[in-house]
């Protein structure tokens, strides 16, 4: 590949990202709680999940990919250049129960 058709292809690339967004949505992990008095309330703890979503492609779970301060509750996003796995639409994804697989 030519050093031209490369710069083409970085900028294309850098271009399609630029109109990706990223979202974050909060779930909840939530365990019963036995208070002094003998009650039972839910204990719950946010669990943090960020979701890249480009044009005309699934959306993509990168939470893994990314660092969060539980804190600050600062997010560490993962270089640009390098490169994360493919999404599947939903209905691409197929689901085997035990019986099916063995």
């Amino acid at each position: 590949m030519s050093l031209a058709s490369s710069d083409h292809l970085d900028k294309t690339v850098s271009s399609s990202r630029s109109r990706c967004q990223l979202l974050e949505i909060v779930q909840y992990s939530c365990e019963p709680e036995k208070l002094p008095s003998g009650a039972i309330r839910p204990h719950c703890f946010p669990i943090p999940r960020i979701f890249r979503i480009c044009p005309d492609r699934p959306a993509q779970e990168i939470t893994k990919f990314t660092t969060i301060d539980m804190k600050t509750g600062e997010i560490e996003l993962p270089d640009q250049n390098n490169p994360l796995p493919k999404a599947k639409r939903w209905q691409d994804v197929h689901l085997y129960s035990n019986t099916e697989a063995g």
